[in-house]
Protein backbone atom coordinates (compact mmCIF):
# COMPACT_ATOMS: atom_id res chain seq x y z
CA UNK A 1 0.00 0.00 0.00
CA UNK A 2 1.03 3.53 0.04
CA UNK A 3 3.41 5.66 1.98
CA UNK A 4 1.27 8.26 2.81
CA UNK A 5 2.09 10.98 6.15
CA UNK A 6 0.37 9.99 8.94
CA UNK A 7 -1.33 13.35 9.49
CA UNK A 8 -2.33 13.02 5.48
CA UNK A 9 -5.70 14.73 4.61
CA UNK A 10 -7.21 14.11 1.25
CA UNK A 11 -9.72 17.36 -0.53
CA UNK A 12 -11.65 15.90 -3.01
CA UNK A 13 -14.25 17.88 -5.00
CA UNK A 14 -16.50 17.10 -7.05
CA UNK A 15 -20.47 18.51 -8.00
CA UNK A 16 -23.18 16.12 -6.36
CA UNK A 17 -22.92 13.05 -4.75
CA UNK A 18 -26.00 11.83 -6.35
CA UNK A 19 -25.51 8.84 -8.71
CA UNK A 20 -22.51 7.79 -11.19
CA UNK A 21 -18.65 6.49 -11.80
CA UNK A 22 -17.67 9.82 -10.53
CA UNK A 23 -19.25 10.05 -7.50
CA UNK A 24 -18.38 6.18 -6.57
CA UNK A 25 -15.28 6.54 -6.82
CA UNK A 26 -14.76 9.45 -4.71
CA UNK A 27 -16.68 7.93 -1.86
CA UNK A 28 -14.12 4.82 -2.25
CA UNK A 29 -11.00 6.64 -2.39
CA UNK A 30 -12.59 8.61 0.64
CA UNK A 31 -13.42 5.29 2.42
CA UNK A 32 -9.43 3.90 1.49
CA UNK A 33 -7.86 7.15 2.94
CA UNK A 34 -9.88 7.03 6.66
CA UNK A 35 -8.46 3.49 6.63
CA UNK A 36 -4.81 4.26 6.18
CA UNK A 37 -5.13 6.89 9.00
CA UNK A 38 -6.23 10.13 7.01
CA UNK A 39 -9.06 12.62 6.96
CA UNK A 40 -11.03 12.47 3.67
CA UNK A 41 -12.79 16.05 3.08
CA UNK A 42 -15.04 16.22 0.08
CA UNK A 43 -16.68 19.69 -1.41
CA UNK A 44 -19.87 19.21 -3.02
CA UNK A 45 -23.06 20.16 -3.12
CA UNK A 46 -24.85 16.88 -1.92
CA UNK A 47 -26.64 14.38 -3.08
CA UNK A 48 -28.32 10.95 -2.27
CA UNK A 49 -24.78 9.74 -1.49
CA UNK A 50 -23.21 11.81 0.98
CA UNK A 51 -25.31 9.06 3.65
CA UNK A 52 -22.10 6.82 2.26
CA UNK A 53 -19.71 9.34 2.43
CA UNK A 54 -20.25 9.87 6.30
CA UNK A 55 -21.00 6.54 7.05
CA UNK A 56 -17.44 5.63 5.56
CA UNK A 57 -15.48 7.98 8.30
CA UNK A 58 -15.31 10.87 5.65
CA UNK A 59 -16.89 14.36 6.25
CA UNK A 60 -18.78 16.70 3.64
CA UNK A 61 -17.92 20.35 3.02
CA UNK A 62 -21.25 21.75 1.29
CA UNK A 63 -21.22 24.21 -1.28
CA UNK A 64 -22.60 24.88 -4.89
CA UNK A 65 -19.34 22.91 -6.32
CA UNK A 66 -21.73 21.75 -9.41
CA UNK A 67 -22.03 25.51 -10.43
CA UNK A 68 -20.74 27.33 -13.67
CA UNK A 69 -21.50 30.62 -12.49
CA UNK A 70 -18.03 32.49 -12.25
CA UNK A 71 -18.65 34.55 -9.69
CA UNK A 72 -19.73 31.36 -7.59
CA UNK A 73 -16.58 29.83 -8.63
CA UNK A 74 -14.61 32.81 -7.21
CA UNK A 75 -16.73 32.36 -4.15
CA UNK A 76 -16.04 28.14 -3.88
CA UNK A 77 -12.34 29.24 -4.58
CA UNK A 78 -12.36 31.41 -1.35
CA UNK A 79 -14.52 28.47 0.57
CA UNK A 80 -11.84 25.92 -0.65
CA UNK A 81 -8.77 28.30 0.43
CA UNK A 82 -10.27 28.66 3.56
CA UNK A 83 -11.19 24.52 4.28
CA UNK A 84 -7.66 23.78 2.97
CA UNK A 85 -5.93 26.22 5.69
CA UNK A 86 -8.18 25.24 8.39
CA UNK A 87 -8.16 21.18 7.92
CA UNK A 88 -4.26 21.66 6.85
CA UNK A 89 -5.38 19.57 3.86
CA UNK A 90 -2.49 17.88 2.24
CA UNK A 91 -3.79 17.23 -1.34
CA UNK A 92 -6.75 18.52 -3.38
CA UNK A 93 -8.19 16.17 -6.03
CA UNK A 94 -10.83 17.38 -8.63
CA UNK A 95 -13.14 15.36 -9.82
CA UNK A 96 -14.96 17.44 -12.66
CA UNK A 97 -14.14 20.56 -14.98
CA UNK A 98 -16.43 23.38 -12.94
CA UNK A 99 -15.50 23.08 -10.02
CA UNK A 100 -11.74 21.99 -11.24
CA UNK A 101 -11.32 26.03 -11.60
CA UNK A 102 -12.09 26.83 -8.14
CA UNK A 103 -9.91 23.68 -6.46
CA UNK A 104 -6.74 25.01 -8.93
CA UNK A 105 -6.84 28.26 -7.79
CA UNK A 106 -7.21 27.37 -4.26
CA UNK A 107 -4.48 24.78 -4.60
CA UNK A 108 -2.47 27.48 -6.23
CA UNK A 109 -3.10 30.19 -3.29
CA UNK A 110 -2.29 28.10 -0.91
CA UNK A 111 0.72 26.11 -2.75
CA UNK A 112 -1.26 22.31 -2.10
CA UNK A 113 -0.61 19.58 -4.76
CA UNK A 114 -3.28 19.26 -6.99
CA UNK A 115 -4.67 16.50 -9.15
CA UNK A 116 -7.58 15.70 -10.75
CA UNK A 117 -9.19 12.56 -13.08
CA UNK A 118 -10.02 12.72 -16.47
CA UNK A 119 -13.47 11.01 -16.10
CA UNK A 120 -14.73 11.60 -19.66
CA UNK A 121 -13.55 11.96 -23.42
CA UNK A 122 -14.73 15.64 -23.92
CA UNK A 123 -16.25 16.90 -26.39
CA UNK A 124 -14.12 20.07 -27.57
CA UNK A 125 -15.54 21.78 -31.25
CA UNK A 126 -13.95 25.10 -29.87
CA UNK A 127 -10.55 26.70 -28.58
CA UNK A 128 -12.58 27.80 -25.72
CA UNK A 129 -13.88 24.56 -25.21
CA UNK A 130 -10.56 23.11 -25.56
CA UNK A 131 -9.06 25.38 -22.68
CA UNK A 132 -12.20 24.73 -20.44
CA UNK A 133 -11.42 21.23 -20.75
CA UNK A 134 -7.21 21.16 -20.16
CA UNK A 135 -8.08 22.79 -16.16
CA UNK A 136 -8.16 18.94 -15.85
CA UNK A 137 -4.33 18.68 -17.05
CA UNK A 138 -3.19 21.22 -14.55
CA UNK A 139 -1.89 19.70 -11.82
CA UNK A 140 1.44 17.86 -10.71
CA UNK A 141 -0.64 14.43 -12.00
CA UNK A 142 -3.77 13.77 -14.18
CA UNK A 143 -5.44 10.48 -13.31
CA UNK A 144 -7.24 8.83 -16.42
CA UNK A 145 -10.05 6.04 -15.85
CA UNK A 146 -8.96 4.01 -18.81
CA UNK A 147 -6.26 3.65 -21.09
CA UNK A 148 -8.80 4.89 -23.57
CA UNK A 149 -8.96 7.96 -21.74
CA UNK A 150 -5.43 8.36 -21.19
CA UNK A 151 -4.44 8.42 -24.98
CA UNK A 152 -6.94 11.12 -25.47
CA UNK A 153 -5.53 12.97 -23.02
CA UNK A 154 -2.28 12.91 -23.83
CA UNK A 155 -3.43 13.48 -28.03
CA UNK A 156 -5.81 15.95 -27.02
CA UNK A 157 -3.90 18.35 -24.39
CA UNK A 158 -0.25 17.71 -25.79
CA UNK A 159 0.84 16.02 -22.31
CA UNK A 160 3.82 14.56 -21.42
CA UNK A 161 2.77 10.39 -21.21
CA UNK A 162 4.49 10.19 -17.93
CA UNK A 163 2.28 12.52 -16.64
CA UNK A 164 -1.08 11.01 -17.31
CA UNK A 165 -1.89 7.94 -15.31
CA UNK A 166 -4.44 5.23 -16.02
CA UNK A 167 -6.35 3.39 -13.43
CA UNK A 168 -9.53 2.42 -14.10
CA UNK A 169 -12.31 2.21 -12.03
CA UNK A 170 -12.89 -0.68 -9.10
CA UNK A 171 -15.73 -2.34 -8.19
CA UNK A 172 -16.75 -3.50 -4.74
CA UNK A 173 -15.89 -7.32 -5.08
CA UNK A 174 -17.75 -7.20 -1.32
CA UNK A 175 -20.62 -5.79 -2.53
CA UNK A 176 -20.75 -6.85 -5.67
CA UNK A 177 -20.59 -10.29 -4.68
CA UNK A 178 -23.33 -13.50 -5.61
CA UNK A 179 -23.24 -14.98 -2.88
CA UNK A 180 -24.28 -12.29 -0.27
CA UNK A 181 -27.36 -11.31 -2.03
CA UNK A 182 -30.12 -13.30 -0.81
CA UNK A 183 -33.06 -14.15 -2.90
CA UNK A 184 -35.52 -11.91 -0.61
CA UNK A 185 -33.61 -9.02 -2.28
CA UNK A 186 -33.96 -10.17 -5.98
CA UNK A 187 -37.52 -11.35 -5.36
CA UNK A 188 -38.64 -7.25 -3.66
CA UNK A 189 -36.82 -6.00 -7.24
CA UNK A 190 -39.25 -7.94 -9.01
CA UNK A 191 -42.13 -7.34 -7.53
CA UNK A 192 -41.32 -3.59 -8.41
CA UNK A 193 -40.54 -3.86 -11.35
CA UNK A 194 -43.62 -5.92 -12.11
CA UNK A 195 -41.65 -9.30 -13.45
CA UNK A 196 -43.73 -12.23 -13.23
CA UNK A 197 -41.89 -15.63 -11.01
CA UNK A 198 -42.26 -17.79 -14.11
CA UNK A 199 -41.25 -14.90 -16.66
CA UNK A 200 -39.36 -16.74 -19.71
CA UNK A 201 -37.67 -14.52 -21.68
CA UNK A 202 -34.13 -13.57 -21.42
CA UNK A 203 -34.34 -10.38 -18.98
CA UNK A 204 -32.25 -7.64 -20.46
CA UNK A 205 -30.60 -4.83 -18.13
CA UNK A 206 -29.70 -1.67 -19.20
CA UNK A 207 -28.60 0.07 -16.14
CA UNK A 208 -27.98 4.02 -16.77
CA UNK A 209 -28.89 7.26 -16.25
CA UNK A 210 -31.88 8.38 -18.88
CA UNK A 211 -30.02 10.38 -21.44
CA UNK A 212 -29.89 10.03 -25.31
CA UNK A 213 -25.73 8.84 -25.67
CA UNK A 214 -26.68 5.93 -23.26
CA UNK A 215 -28.38 4.21 -25.92
CA UNK A 216 -31.87 3.37 -24.56
CA UNK A 217 -33.33 4.80 -27.72
CA UNK A 218 -31.77 2.77 -29.87
CA UNK A 219 -33.14 -0.52 -27.78
CA UNK A 220 -35.96 0.13 -28.43
CA UNK A 221 -35.43 0.62 -31.69
CA UNK A 222 -33.75 -2.97 -31.50
CA UNK A 223 -37.03 -4.13 -30.08
CA UNK A 224 -39.43 -2.68 -32.57
CA UNK A 225 -37.19 -4.55 -35.35
CA UNK A 226 -37.26 -7.90 -33.39
CA UNK A 227 -41.47 -7.59 -32.40
CA UNK A 228 -41.91 -7.30 -36.40
CA UNK A 229 -40.02 -10.30 -37.14
CA UNK A 230 -42.23 -11.83 -34.96
CA UNK A 231 -39.57 -12.64 -31.71
CA UNK A 232 -40.61 -12.42 -28.13
CA UNK A 233 -38.19 -13.64 -26.36
CA UNK A 234 -36.43 -10.76 -24.83
CA UNK A 235 -37.45 -8.48 -21.72
CA UNK A 236 -35.82 -5.48 -21.79
CA UNK A 237 -35.64 -3.57 -18.47
CA UNK A 238 -34.37 -0.32 -18.07
CA UNK A 239 -32.80 0.70 -15.11
CA UNK A 240 -31.80 4.75 -14.41
CA UNK A 241 -33.14 8.16 -13.54
CA UNK A 242 -34.16 10.69 -15.88
CA UNK A 243 -32.21 13.24 -13.84
CA UNK A 244 -35.04 15.92 -14.69
CA UNK A 245 -35.09 15.02 -18.32
CA UNK A 246 -38.41 14.75 -18.42
CA UNK A 247 -38.88 15.05 -21.96
CA UNK A 248 -36.51 11.95 -22.90
CA UNK A 249 -38.47 9.95 -20.88
CA UNK A 250 -41.48 11.22 -22.54
CA UNK A 251 -40.17 10.22 -25.99
CA UNK A 252 -39.30 6.96 -24.68
CA UNK A 253 -42.44 5.88 -23.58
CA UNK A 254 -43.95 7.63 -27.01
CA UNK A 255 -41.69 5.24 -28.49
CA UNK A 256 -42.74 2.20 -26.18
CA UNK A 257 -45.90 2.89 -27.16
CA UNK A 258 -46.20 3.09 -30.64
CA UNK A 259 -44.66 0.01 -31.17
CA UNK A 260 -46.98 -2.31 -28.92
CA UNK A 261 -43.79 -2.88 -26.78
CA UNK A 262 -45.56 -1.79 -23.37
CA UNK A 263 -45.48 -5.29 -22.45
CA UNK A 264 -41.85 -6.04 -23.63
CA UNK A 265 -39.80 -3.50 -22.06
CA UNK A 266 -40.31 -1.61 -18.76
CA UNK A 267 -38.52 2.14 -17.92
CA UNK A 268 -38.03 0.61 -14.00
CA UNK A 269 -36.23 3.97 -12.52
CA UNK A 270 -33.72 4.49 -9.94
CA UNK A 271 -32.05 1.50 -8.58
CA UNK A 272 -30.67 1.17 -5.51
CA UNK A 273 -29.14 -2.28 -5.39
CA UNK A 274 -27.59 -2.39 -8.57
CA UNK A 275 -25.76 -6.20 -7.43
CA UNK A 276 -29.62 -8.03 -7.08
CA UNK A 277 -30.98 -6.20 -10.69
CA UNK A 278 -27.66 -7.94 -12.30
CA UNK A 279 -28.62 -11.11 -10.48
CA UNK A 280 -32.23 -10.40 -11.44
CA UNK A 281 -31.18 -10.26 -15.33
CA UNK A 282 -29.92 -12.72 -17.61
CA UNK A 283 -27.74 -10.73 -19.30
CA UNK A 284 -26.75 -7.28 -19.53
CA UNK A 285 -25.81 -4.88 -22.08
CA UNK A 286 -24.41 -1.38 -22.83
CA UNK A 287 -25.24 0.40 -25.65
CA UNK A 288 -23.84 3.75 -25.30
CA UNK A 289 -23.82 5.70 -28.51
CA UNK A 290 -20.77 7.32 -27.96
CA UNK A 291 -17.44 6.22 -26.37
CA UNK A 292 -17.24 5.14 -22.65
CA UNK A 293 -14.61 5.99 -20.92
CA UNK A 294 -14.61 3.37 -18.77
CA UNK A 295 -18.19 2.47 -18.28
CA UNK A 296 -18.83 0.74 -15.13
CA UNK A 297 -22.90 -0.67 -16.34
CA UNK A 298 -20.11 -2.91 -18.54
CA UNK A 299 -18.01 -4.03 -15.80
CA UNK A 300 -20.33 -4.52 -12.46
CA UNK A 301 -22.23 -7.67 -14.35
CA UNK A 302 -19.05 -9.16 -15.38
CA UNK A 303 -18.35 -9.16 -11.78
CA UNK A 304 -22.17 -10.90 -10.90
CA UNK A 305 -21.24 -13.28 -13.37
CA UNK A 306 -23.24 -11.98 -16.42
CA UNK A 307 -21.83 -11.47 -19.99
CA UNK A 308 -22.06 -8.27 -21.58
CA UNK A 309 -23.00 -6.89 -24.83
CA UNK A 310 -21.19 -3.50 -25.20
CA UNK A 311 -20.99 -1.15 -28.10
CA UNK A 312 -17.44 -1.59 -30.09
CA UNK A 313 -15.83 1.45 -28.90
CA UNK A 314 -14.17 3.21 -26.29
CA UNK A 315 -12.80 1.90 -23.18
CA UNK A 316 -15.30 -1.48 -23.63
CA UNK A 317 -12.88 -2.47 -26.15
CA UNK A 318 -10.79 -2.79 -22.95
CA UNK A 319 -13.50 -4.08 -20.22
CA UNK A 320 -15.29 -6.83 -22.46
CA UNK A 321 -13.23 -9.66 -24.38
CA UNK A 322 -15.26 -10.30 -27.12
CA UNK A 323 -16.55 -13.83 -27.15
CA UNK A 324 -15.13 -14.87 -24.09
CA UNK A 325 -16.86 -12.38 -21.73
CA UNK A 326 -19.36 -11.06 -23.70
CA UNK A 327 -19.82 -9.30 -27.31
CA UNK A 328 -19.38 -5.81 -28.77
CA UNK A 329 -21.83 -4.29 -31.31
CA UNK A 330 -21.53 -1.75 -33.71
CA UNK A 331 -22.59 1.58 -32.14
CA UNK A 332 -25.83 2.65 -33.25
CA UNK A 333 -26.91 0.21 -35.54
CA UNK A 334 -30.54 -1.17 -34.72
CA UNK A 335 -30.21 -4.09 -36.97
CA UNK A 336 -26.76 -4.83 -35.63
CA UNK A 337 -28.23 -4.98 -31.84
CA UNK A 338 -31.18 -6.87 -32.83
CA UNK A 339 -29.18 -9.69 -34.31
CA UNK A 340 -26.59 -9.66 -31.31
CA UNK A 341 -29.79 -10.06 -29.04
CA UNK A 342 -30.75 -12.69 -30.68
CA UNK A 343 -27.53 -14.41 -30.59
CA UNK A 344 -27.88 -14.43 -26.92
CA UNK A 345 -30.79 -16.10 -26.79
CA UNK A 346 -29.44 -18.70 -29.29
CA UNK A 347 -26.70 -19.83 -27.10
CA UNK A 348 -29.16 -20.82 -24.19
CA UNK A 349 -29.05 -20.52 -20.48
CA UNK A 350 -25.49 -22.56 -20.49
CA UNK A 351 -23.88 -20.80 -22.83
CA UNK A 352 -24.35 -17.62 -21.51
CA UNK A 353 -23.46 -19.08 -18.05
CA UNK A 354 -19.82 -20.27 -19.39
CA UNK A 355 -19.37 -16.72 -20.47
CA UNK A 356 -20.85 -15.41 -17.26
CA UNK A 357 -18.06 -17.03 -15.16
CA UNK A 358 -15.30 -16.14 -17.29
CA UNK A 359 -16.54 -12.76 -17.11
CA UNK A 360 -16.23 -12.95 -13.69
CA UNK A 361 -13.17 -14.35 -13.47
CA UNK A 362 -11.80 -11.67 -15.63
CA UNK A 363 -13.48 -8.50 -14.00
CA UNK A 364 -12.54 -9.39 -10.35
CA UNK A 365 -8.59 -9.57 -11.23
CA UNK A 366 -8.84 -6.38 -13.31
CA UNK A 367 -11.10 -3.97 -11.55
CA UNK A 368 -11.45 -4.55 -7.86
CA UNK A 369 -12.15 -0.90 -5.96
CA UNK A 370 -9.22 -2.21 -3.75
CA UNK A 371 -6.66 -2.67 -6.66
CA UNK A 372 -8.04 1.15 -8.01
CA UNK A 373 -7.76 2.97 -4.39
CA UNK A 374 -4.58 1.64 -3.82
CA UNK A 375 -3.09 2.90 -7.21
CA UNK A 376 -4.96 6.65 -6.23
CA UNK A 377 -3.05 6.47 -3.15
CA UNK A 378 0.17 5.94 -4.74
CA UNK A 379 -0.37 8.62 -6.73
CA UNK A 380 -1.19 11.03 -4.11
CA UNK A 381 2.51 9.30 -2.27
CA UNK A 382 4.20 10.39 -5.62
CA UNK A 383 3.02 14.04 -5.62
CA UNK A 384 3.81 14.60 -2.26
CA UNK A 385 7.47 13.00 -2.97
CA UNK A 386 7.56 14.92 -5.90
CA UNK A 387 6.71 17.93 -3.72
CA UNK A 388 9.28 16.93 -1.09
CA UNK A 389 11.29 16.89 -3.24
CA UNK A 390 11.56 20.06 -5.23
Amino acid sequence: MSDLPPDFTLLQVTPELETGGAEQTTIDVAHAVVAQGGKALVATKGGRMAARLEADGGRLAQMPAQSKNPLIMLGNAARLIDLIKREKVSLVHARSRAPAFSALWAAHATKVPFVATYHGVYNAKSDLKRWYNAVMTKGDLVIANSEYTRQHVIKEHGIAPEKVVAIPRGVDLSRFEPGVVPATRIDALRKAWGIAPDERRLKVLLAGRLTRWKGQGLMVEAMKILKERGENRILLLLAGDDQGRKGYRAELEAAIAAAGLEDAVKLVGHCDDMPAAYLLADLAIAPSLEPEAFGRTAVEPQVMGRPVLASDHGATRETVSPAETGWLVPPGDAQAWAEALLHACEIGAAGRQTMGLAARTRARRLYSVDAMCEATLNVYARVLGLERSA
